[in-house]
Formats: C-alpha cells, sequence, structure tokens
C-alpha cells in the first residue's frame, strides 16, 4: 500500500514508538547506513571518490554508519563541529569528487541557518559533483518546504521511513531533487504506531504494484481484456491520435478501434496495423462494445465538425463505460456525470484555464487545484500531471506519483499516458480499484521514462511506447541514475 507522507511530528511519533517496544536508534541507525551504502552502490562505479558529510545528530550517525560499508570508494568523511572548520575542510577535498552525500542536518532543524552555515552549504551547492542528501537536504524545513537562508541543492534525496510533507511543498523541488523512499528501515509498522491522517497524501511508489497487473488466466481472448473507442486526431495534430492508440495497445488491450475525422484518416490509419481506425461521421455513435473511451488527443483543430464536439459531451455524461478526458477535450465536457467512470488528465496549464487562475497559482497549491478540478466536473477522478503526478478526487486521499524525470517534457508523451490509462481501465477485472489502477498507470508511464533514462541521455516518445508496459511487477527498479 502506498505509504502517507509524514509531518515532522508523526515521524518522531513513528520513532517513539519504535522505541517503546525496546528497539533502539543504534539498531534502526546501523541498518540504514547499510541501506544508504547499498543504493549509493547503485549511483557510482566502484572505486569512485565519495565525500560524506556527517553532522552532529542521528542524520550524521546514519552518514557515519554507511561509511563503514563503502570500502570499495574512495571515501572522505568531514565530520562537522562547527561550519568554519568543516569548510576550511571541504576546500580542502582535491578536485571534483564523483558524489557527496549530505548529512549535515536532519529533519529536527527548525530555524535559519547563520552567515557560517549558509558560507558552507553555498561552498557544497557550488562544487560540480552531484548532491545527495539524506532524509533531508540540510537547511530544508522537513514541513513547510522552505530554506530561510539556503539549503543544499540535492540532485536525490533518499528520506528514511516515508516522505516528508515539506519535501513534496511548492518550491521544494529545486533543493529535494528526486525523491526517494527508503521504506524497510526497522522501525514498527506504521499502522501500529500512528493513526494515518484521513485524506492525505499518499506516495505512491514500486512495491504498491508487484503482481499488477494480474497475471492473466490461461483461457483467454481479445474479449477477455476489453475494447478501447479512441476520438483522436486533426489535422496538424494527427500523431497525437496515433500515440494514443499504441498507449492503448502497450496496456494489454484486446481491441482499439480510434475515430477521427475524415482529413487525418489516411496518415493514421497507415502507421497503425493492429488498431481498427475509422472516419468520423455524424449520428454514427460509438464502436460496439467499447469498454472504455478516450476522447480529446489532438482534437485541436479550430475546425473539427460541431458534431463531433457534441458527441464527446454526451459521451461524458452518459456513456456507461469508462471515460478519459485528455487535452481539448477538457474545454468539451460538462460538469455531471458518474463520478467513478471519469478520469480527466489536465497538465498545470489546463488545470489553471479551467479553474480561471494562474498557472502559478495551481503549482503552489496542487493538491487543491486537484480537488477544485474534481469537484467542478462532479467528483470525477484527477490526474493532475507534472513533476511528482498527482492522482485523486475532490475527497479521500491523493497519491503522488514517485516516478518520471525532465525526459518526459515533449510533445506526446501525455497522450500516450492517457492512451495507456483508457487501456487498462477498459479491462474489466481492473476496475476494481479504480485508485490502483489510474495510480499504476501514472506510475509505469514514469518508470518506463526512468528505464529509458538509465539507457541512453535522450529518447524519444516513440521509444516510450515501445517500453511502456515492460516491467515484470517483480523486479523493483533501481535508485538510478537517472537525473
Amino acid at each position: 500500500m502506498p505509504l502517507p507522507v509524514l509531518s515532522v511530528a508523526e515521524m518522531r511519533s513513528w520513532e517513539n514508538a519504535t522505541w517503546a517496544t525496546g528497539k533502539t536508534p543504534d539498531e534502526v541507525i546501523a541498518q540504514v547506513g547499510e541501506l544508504l551504502a547499498g543504493r549509493l552502490g547503485e549511483l557510482v562505479p566502484t572505486g569512485s571518490r565519495l565525500v560524506l558529510l556527517a553532522g552532529q545528530g542521528h542524520n550524521g550517525d546514519d552518514v557515519r554508519a554507511c561509511a563503514k560499508h563503502l570500502g570499495q570508494f574512495q571515501v572522505q568523511l568531514i565530520e562537522r563541529h562547527d561550519p568554519v572548520s568543516a569548510l576550511r575542510e571541504w576546500q580542502q577535498v582535491p578536485a571534483s569528487p564523483d558524489l557527496v552525500v549530505d548529512g549535515l542536518f536532519g529533519i529536527g532543524l527548525n530555524r535559519p541557518l547563520g552567515g557560517e552555515w549558509i558560507r558552507l552549504i553555498d561552498a557544497i551547492n557550488g562544487s560540480p559533483a552531484p548532491i545527495i542528501a539524506v532524509d533531508v537536504p540540510s537547511g530544508l524545513d522537513a514541513d513547510t518546504g522552505r530554506a530561510p537562508g539556503t539549503a543544499i541543492r540535492a540532485a536525490m534525496t533518499f528520506t528514511l521511513g516515508a516522505a516528508k510533507r515539506g519535501l513534496l511543498a511548492a518550491g521544494a523541488a529545486d533543493f529535494v531533487g528526486r525523491l526517494e523512499v527508503i521504506e524497510e528501515i526497522g522501525l514498527v509498522p506504521l499502522a501500529k504506531a500512528i493513526a494515518a491522517p484521513a485524506g492525505g497524501l499518499q506516495w505512491s511508489a514500486a512495491p504498491d504494484y508487484l503482481s499488477f497487473p494480474p497475471r492473466r488466466p490461461v483461457v483467454s481472448h481479445k474479449g477477455s481484456y476489453g475494447h478501447v473507442g479512441i476520438i483522436a486526431g486533426s489535422p496538424g495534430y494527427h500523431g497525437a491520435a496515433i500515440l494514443a492508440a499504441r498507449g492503448a495497445q502497450r496496456s494489454g488491450a484486446g481491441l482499439v478501434t480510434v475515430t477521427t475525422p475524415e482529413e487525418v484518416y489516411l496518415p493514421i490509419a497507415s502507421q497503425l496495423q493492429s488498431a481498427m481506425v475509422r472516419t468520423w461521421e455524424s449520428g454514427a455513435g460509438l464502436p460496439e462494445n467499447v469498454t472504455a473511451l478516450l476522447v480529446g488527443p489532438g482534437l485541436a483543430s479550430p475546425k473539427l465538425p460541431p458534431s463531433l464536439k457534441a458527441a464527446i459531451a454526451e459521451s461524458w455524461a452518459t456513456a456507461p463505460c469508462p471515460v478519459v478526458a485528455d487535452a481539448s477535450a477538457l474545454d468539451m465536457i460538462g460538469e455531471t456525470m458518474v463520478p467513478e467512470l471519469r478520469v480527466t488528465t489536465p497538465h498545470p496549464g489546463e488545470a489553471a484555464r479551467l479553474l480561471g487562475i494562474a498557472t502559478s497559482e495551481v503549482q503552489t497549491n496542487r493538491p487543491g487545484a486537484l480537488r477544485r478540478l474534481s469537484a467542478r466536473f462532479g467528483g470525477c477522478w484527477v490526474v493532475l500531471k507534472g513533476h511528482q503526478t498527482v492522482v485523486g478526487r475532490d475527497t479521500g486521499p491523493l497519491f503522488v506519483n514517485s516516478s518520471g524525470n525532465p525526459g518526459l517534457a515533449q510533445g506526446g508523451a501525455g497522450d500516450l499516458l492517457a492512451g495507456f490509462l483508457a487501456g487498462l481501465l477498459g479491462q474489466k477485472p481492473l476496475r476494481k480499484d479504480f485508485a490502483k489502477t489510474i495510480s499504476y498507470a501514472v506510475w509505469e508511464h514514469g518508470a518506463a521514462a526512468d528505464r529509458l533514462t538509465r539507457r541512453q541521455v535522450r529518447w524519444s516518445v516513440e521509444e516510450l511506447a515501445s517500453e511502456l508496459g515492460q516491467w515484470n511487477g517483480k523486479t523493483l527498479p533501481p535508485a538510478g541514475p537517472i537525473c
């Protein structure tokens, strides 16, 4: 199950519940040190030069424990006694290390750093070496995500036990970098320690999708896995329909039918082999036996037939199957529908337009923007795309996605996701847990991008389409590198 995102006070309660059982902080620190060393070993090759920065608290203890397991590297440990001496030692580090590990301050820091500390952290940030922060970047408030004065600007943050609220706050990403949660650090089960906040943020990661989607029965046929209808494409935007269809195919859908305006029928049909393609005809209705419908990708032409727009609005309001509204269709749907069977997939700019606010306001409070969008459309599911995509509704938990990287910032990635999501929702066994299926679609889309980035620096959406759905549901992906 996804882990709740915790406040510092909740994290402390979890730790105290563990100490009450007789387990000691030293035992947990030893386990954390070993786990950290294993993750670092996935990032850089044997023989690399590592500089470890260890503070006086438990955060520094974690780094010191980690150092004991790094015999395959050239390690320099700088232990914080005071910022002046630490800066002097940092300035004596020969050349640029391959990796810097930050353990100066932990989640207990709740005050602005003084001038000497700021000078030390600014010097560390000035190094070209990538920085890995342990639990929280030093100087960042783990509750608010603010960095009064300054904070370490990490390429990655390995936070311990659970994600902290401040690490997901607006503006924190510049300091946190890519966030990874090291879950099993030796604390008692979280449910036995604290009552998770109802309707709060949940961190969605690979362990939540082990053995998902479930194994298919031996006796199966294409009708067992749904028929996805896609209304997409228009002059100048026909590629969106193709990518959406390929996303649906990568989901394992049994049948895919693309309906598109006549002007773009040929370029779409000529690039799709197993998907069926037909032209839009007024009054034709949906393909027969559709079990999910995707509307919107590539419908950006100002010359769309009014009958097509009306059909999209009607389908959103009355279709008995799941409907995913993406891109231009977000401006065509109405505000009354069957919430459990409806999904919208806006990016921040589209969300801002629908809410009548600035994109910066959406980004400042992404959970709040998602709640408002869902409420506007009658409680539908919302996939608010972007860094750490959020999935949820106007009530209940919100799932924050952990996968993905800047390589997804290219045209067509959203079309591929929309098709993949619709393809999954078209398979009736996967509709038993809407939240899990939607959040899995988002996670696997990002994880496919991560797998590609580990293999090559640059890749195209077409390559992403081939990688999508390749995770075997068993082997957890490595920590990196992906940035």
